[in-house]
């Protein structure tokens, strides 16, 4: 029964959703920048879901192919933009650093092949520079396999809302 009324309670709040965006197409336009443009904070998900139900956001995922469970390696590191660029193995395989939802996957100006995986404690941690096969809304476990490198570099960058985190606390 908790399960069904949980169910009903998000199909009404997305068929309100979808009334109000109609009725006002005023709406229309920043509801989709923020969906479609913006980060979507996981962790505010998370908490609200988390104040209403008692518990986390329960995912129904795959048990992951490939967990890495060896510290990042790298060769050298310097600070680039907002975090760090870290020279690697060429085809160096990529693991989360923590868990999370991918937000984001595209291109970033300076950063290249892009994922963001926003964990439930509100830390966004960046991965530029890497080819990968994760989708959007994948909910990622801590250490599993999430891409390779290209070119024997990788860029991350760690942030909690707008402030950058000092990435050697993760890596």
């Amino acid at each position: 029964m908790k399960y069904i009324n949980r169910v009903l309670f998000v199909c009404l709040l997305t068929v309100l959703t979808l009334i109000i965006l109609k009725a006002n197409s005023n709406l229309k336009t920043p509801f989709y920048k923020y969906v479609y443009e913006d980060n979507i904070s996981f962790a505010d998900i998370n908490k609200l879901y988390k104040k209403m139900f008692g518990e986390q956001i329960p995912f129904i995922h795959e048990k992951t192919k490939l967990v890495m469970n060896e510290k990042l390696t790298y060769k050298k590191q310097e600070k680039y933009k907002d975090g760090v660029l870290l020279e690697v193995d060429e085809n160096y395989p990529v693991s989360a650093l923590k868990e999370g939802m991918v937000v984001f996957v595209g291109e970033k100006e300076g950063y290249g092949k892009t994922i963001i995986i926003s964990g439930t404690d509100g830390i966004d941690i960046w991965y530029g520079n890497v080819n990968s096969n994760v989708k959007i809304y994948d909910y990622i476990n801590q250490n599993s396999l999430i891409g390779e490198a290209i070119d024997s570099k990788l860029y991350i960058v760690i942030k909690k809302g707008e402030q950058i985190l000092n990435y050697e606390d993760y890596i």
